[in-house]
Formats: C-alpha cells, sequence, structure tokens
C-alpha cells in the first residue's frame, strides 16, 4: 500500500532525540529481538563516522509528526569474508536501520517511505542498496538475494537464512561483475 500523506525529509540534529524515541520503542515493541539499544548505537556509530550521508538520512512525516526513520549510508564491500575492504570504494548503500513509529505500525507507512527514499538513493552514483532484513518485505521493494549478484554476508550477524541479505540495482546492470562480502566491522574504523 503507497501512501500520498507521507513526505520524506533528511533528518537535522534537531530530530535526534525524537529518533532515539522512535527507534527505541519500535524495536522494542514490534520485533520480539531487540530493545533498540542496538539500533540507536548504530545510528550513533553511523553519524559519528565517514560514510554518515546526511543527505540520504531521513524522517518521514505524517500531518506534521515524524513517523518513521531510515537510513542510507555509504558502504564499501570486503574482496574477502575475513575483511579489508578499500574505504575510498563505496560503491554502494547500506540501508539500515529501519524504523516505524510503534503507534503507526502496519498502515503502510514504511513502504511509503521506502520507496521514496530508494528513488532518492538512485540519483547517486552508488551501484546498488543493501539490506539485510525480512526478505518478504525488502523483495516487494525490488530487492533480490544479494548472493544472486555474488555478494555474501559475514561478520557475526547469523542470518535466519541467506535470502534475508539483500540487493537492489541503482540501475539495470549496475551490479554485473561485482562480488564481495558484507563486512559490518568497517563501522568501527570509519
Amino acid at each position: 500500500m503507497i501512501r500520498n500523506d507521507i513526505t520524506i525529509r533528511p533528518e537535522t540534529p534537531e530530530d535526534y532525540s525524537e529518533i532515539t524515541q522512535l527507534v527505541r520503542r519500535t524495536f522494542a515493541e514490534h520485533t520480539g529481538y531487540s530493545d533498540g539499544e542496538d539500533e540507536v548505537a548504530l545510528i550513533e556509530e553511523i553519524r559519528a563516522g565517514r560514510y554518515y550521508r546526511p543527505d540520504l538520512s531521513f524522517v518521514a512525516i505524517l500531518e506534521g509528526k515524524i513517523v518513521g526513520h531510515f537510513m542510507l549510508s555509504d558502504f564499501p564491500l570486503s574482496p574477502a569474508a575475513e575483511g579489508g575492504y578499500d574505504p575510498a570504494q563505496t560503491d554502494f548503500l547500506l540501508l539500515a536501520p529501519v524504523s516505524v513509529h510503534a503507534d503507526h505500525y502496519r498502515q503502510g507507512i514504511g513502504e511509503t517511505m521506502l520507496r521514496l527514499g530508494l528513488d532518492a538513493a538512485r540519483q547517486t552514483d552508488r551501484k546498488g542498496i543493501l539490506v539485510e532484513g525480512d526478505f518478504h518485505f525488502y523483495n516487494r521493494l525490488g530487492f533480490e538475494t544479494s548472493a544472486n549478484y555474488g555478494i555474501f554476508a559475514t561478520s557475526g550477524f547469523p542470518l535466519e537464512e541467506p535470502r534475508c541479505m539483500m540487493c537492489l540495482e541503482s540501475r539495470p546492470g549496475a551490479l554485473s561483475g561485482v562480488n564481495g562480502y558484507v563486512v559490518y566491522d568497517m563501522y568501527e574504523n570509519a
């Protein structure tokens, strides 16, 4: 369900406190696997590092209020499962984390805000967008299993199954010949 009453805009420092509350509550009430603290820490880690894209870190607005948040940050693939990436080779964006306000869950906000954000991401020079999550949801947005493109998950974040690591081409054929590994510890060195 695509909604026409949702808009997105880049996050601002004035939004940070509200975003933190939204993320904690969303994950605590709707995931069953997180209290939101790890996601808040990830947001802060991304903002503090070289891969932060303030132009692609969005809040979703409904009736003047923030009802969602998501970030797209630059992401270098590693040539080996053990790591060893080139920090200058940020051919990808990573979509993480994604949150919809707990009071507005399952109302089409997530799909709408992400479609708007993915349209903005496709305007960049990046080859593709990576996400780890529920493939039932992200496949509806055009994401495909990343292994189909030679991109594999690693780094101690066990996936429920391989289809949970996904990618989306920015342009047709952009991922041709690409291969590598998603190693999250690159944020620690950013």
